[in-house]
C-alpha cells in the first residue's frame, strides 16, 4: 500500500519559512491545480468559447533542504512539479470543536518554470565538459 501523490501547479504565495524548537526548519506554501469544469461529461465553455476550469488549492509542507531550496528558488505564480505524500492531521480547538487538515508532505519539487524575478536574465552556460581543447 502506498501514499503517493503527484501535483503541477502554480505556486499561490511567497513560500513562508518557520523553525520549530526543536531546529527543523518548514517552509509552506500554497499551490493552485486547474481542471475543466464537466456538464454532463463534456467541458464546459464560457461566452467566448474558453473552457471554464475549477481550480483547487493545496497546502504543501516542506521540511529542511527541500524546503530552504523552495524557500529561496520559488515565489507566486511559478510553475512546479510536487512529489509527495497526503497527511491528515486533528486537533481540538479552543472551543473544544474537532478540527481537521490535510496537506501534502512534499519529498521533491521540480521547477517548471523559473522565477518572475530571473525571466530577463540570459543563461549562464553551467556544463563546459563538452568543449574541445586544441
Amino acid at each position: 500500500m502506498q501514499n503517493i501523490v503527484i501535483l503541477a501547479g502554480n505556486i499561490g504565495q511567497t513560500p513562508e519559512v518557520r523553525t520549530t524548537q526543536g531546529g527543523t526548519k518548514i517552509t509552506n506554501f500554497s499551490l493552485a491545480t486547474s481542471r475543466p469544469r464537466l456538464s454532463e461529461g463534456r467541458v464546459l465553455r464560457d461566452e467566448n468559447g474558453y473552457r471554464v476550469m475549477d481550480t483547487e488549492w493545496h497546502r504543501i509542507t516542506c521540511f529542511n533542504g527541500l524546503g530552504k531550496t523552495v524557500a529561496e528558488h520559488c515565489e507566486k505564480g511559478m510553475k512546479v512539479l510536487v512529489h509527495g505524500r497526503i497527511h491528515y492531521t486533528k486537533w481540538i480547538d479552543s472551543m473544544g470543536n474537532d478540527r481537521y487538515g490535510c496537506e501534502i508532505i512534499a519529498e521533491k519539487v521540480d521547477f517548471l518554470s523559473r522565477p518572475k524575478s530571473a525571466e530577463n536574465e540570459s543563461p549562464e552556460l553551467v556544463d563546459r565538459d563538452d568543449e574541445i581543447p586544441f
